[in-house]
């Protein structure tokens, strides 16, 4: 099964627009044929960030986040200094630690150049992959 982290943006694309490939991931989160990695801050961010948008609930996926799927091991965000947005490091410190892919919409994070370390991708190739 294919593990994958999720930026933000992600989930609030797949709320926004429930036909989208966002939210056919998150579907394929949800139903267990793609594995979703998460740790303490990716959580934290998320759950921010969703509460502030009204028309989003965070109780719509906060059951994506299960205790089994929550990364155990340390997570070092040096090294990342390539992602633009600072905020986004933890996102692909996370991947990069677990060996799991960086799944974002976000072209600044695609375009960042960490090769495969990890690999950042949009929605659609994590699906082509899952098929």
């Amino acid at each position: 099964m294919q593990r994958v982290v999720l930026d933000t943006n992600v989930l609030i694309a797949a709320a926004f627009r429930p036909a989208s490939r966002s939210a056919t991931l998150v579907r394929e989160i949800r139903e267990g044929r793609v594995g979703l990695v998460w740790d303490e801050p990716t959580r934290r961010e998320s759950e921010t960030l969703l509460r502030r948008i009204p028309p989003i609930s965070w109780r719509d996926v906060s059951d994506l986040f299960r205790d089994e799927d929550r990364f155990p091991g340390s997570v070092d965000q040096r090294g990342f200094e390539s992602v633009p947005d600072p905020d986004d490091r933890k996102f692909a410190a996370l991947a990069a630690a677990a060996g799991a892919t960086l799944v974002s919409l976000d072209a600044h994070l695609l375009e960042a150049g960490l090769g495969d370390r990890p690999r950042v991708v949009r929605p659609d190739v994590v699906l082509e992959e899952a098929r």
